[in-house]
């Protein structure tokens, strides 16, 4: 759902398969998938510039509503005029309701039919997540698609487990919507002043509010429970026209077999007109298994965490650079990426950067690493226009399976 529907439009351009290459229009430019999402947490995708972004083709972005409402604050981004100005970021954002953070939380939460109550992970203090003020946390901050709040469980969790997950989602969907109608009908909140230089004392700059129109997206909960999954996409297509659909509670510790079995249950189950979005999901084969069944969006915080421990993503799989045999390797990390980190650098120079912990070297693997998913599914949206995403997938994965995970 979203306040103006003229705002959001979903085109399915081609179509190999359950495979789709498509248009997502939002209020802050057009995203073509599929696409993956670089995630960044806290307002920013750790050690890349937004223009870093802009230059390596990132088109979308997701931060965290959890994160940001515990710092900086939720109430002060939207001082700010909300996420896009506060973070120099002008393409189109997303935001998580923070379901996975809170429950990820053991021992430091509660769950009850109202909400979840948390401790922070930062000071000890006491929150209450609820489906109402998660919707006025992304209505603060601002993004062009924000997520419902849902309970998140284990992978592997029992059918029971699941199902009373699964439908307490459900429930708290449509508390989401209730709350997010009300916060539309009361209007943006009025114009608010801030100083933005301590170097300028009393200088103040007028900015407005978030305001643009915001596309709720539902939740599909049911763990590895093919039933549960079909019931739950069911009850939510029946509550609403939505704009899209998130997938959610995977790659959370099941099979990855049992991951992709499900994406081939919620294809027949999800309308097909709409953006599917499959949350959490960012390993470079798990995303060509995604599109092979159907799901447009990814996001994960792998390529850049990964990057800064030293690991790169390339065709022939994942390669630890801080492993001697690199000490005097001319070669760039990938002979086919055009990234600043292959163009510029050789993999002796980037081991050298990451044994003698310099910064530089942190940076220029996540760019490489977020460069390359982005790439990946720019090459999946390519074959899929061309009508040879079966062929291309096969070679891709082949290749990328063909030699053994670099250790460490």
């Amino acid at each position: 759902m979203s306040e103006s529907d003229g705002s959001f439009e979903f085109v399915v351009e081609r179509q190999e398969g359950a495979a789709r290459a498509g248009t997502f229009i939002t209020p802050h430019g057009v995203v073509e998938t599929p696409a993956f999402m670089a995630v960044g947490t806290l307002a920013t995708v750790k050690a890349l510039d937004p223009i870093d972004l802009h230059e390596i083709g990132a088109q979308m972005i997701l931060a965290n509503a959890y994160h940001l409402h515990l710092r900086p604050g939720d109430e002060l981004i939207r001082d700010f005029g909300g996420l896009h100005p506060f973070m120099g970021w002008d393409g189109p954002i997303l935001t998580d309701s923070g379901g996975f953070q809170v429950f990820s939380l053991e021992g430091l939460r509660t769950v009850s039919e109202d909400g979840v109550e948390f401790r922070s992970h930062i000071d000890g203090s006491l929150h209450m997540f609820t489906p109402e003020s998660v919707m006025q946390i992304e209505r603060n901050l601002g993004a062009d698609v924000i997520m419902q709040f849902d309970h998140v469980i284990p992978g592997q969790s029992e059918q029971s487990v699941a199902r009373d997950a699964s439908e307490r989602s459900v429930r708290w969907l449509e508390r989401c919507v209730v709350a997010l109608d009300q916060l539309r009908a009361g209007g943006p909140p009025p114009k608010t002043t801030i100083t933005l230089s301590p170097a300028l004392p009393g200088t103040t700059f007028p900015l407005p509010a978030p305001s643009h129109p915001q596309a709720l997206f539902p939740i599909i909960q049911g763990g590895i429970h093919e039933s549960l999954r079909r019931d739950a996409a069911r009850t939510i297509r029946d509550l609403g026209d939505w704009i899209g659909f998130g997938i959610g509670g995977l790659s959370v510790g099941e099979a990855k077999s049992d991951m992709y079995r499900i994406l081939e249950v919620m294809d027949g189950e999800v309308p097909r007109d709409r953006p599917r979005y499959l949350m959490g999901v960012g390993f470079p084969d798990d995303l060509v298994e995604g599109v092979l069944r159907g799901v447009d969006l990814f996001d994960c915080v792998a390529p850049t965490r990964m990057g800064r421990n030293g690991t790169a993503f390339t065709p022939d799989g994942r390669l630890n650079i801080k492993r001697a045999e690199f000490r005097t390797d001319p070669r760039p990390l990938d002979d086919d990426c055009d990234c600043a980190a292959c163009r510029r650098f050789s993999r002796g120079y980037l081991r050298h950067l990451f044994v003698s912990d310099e910064m530089l070297g942190l940076r220029l693997l996540s760019l490489h690493n977020v460069h390359f998913l982005v790439r990946l599914m720019r090459d999946a949206r390519d074959a899929i226009r061309g009508g040879t995403i079966g062929a291309w997938s096969r070679d891709w994965l082949a290749r990328y399976h063909s030699r053994p995970v670099s250790p460490g």
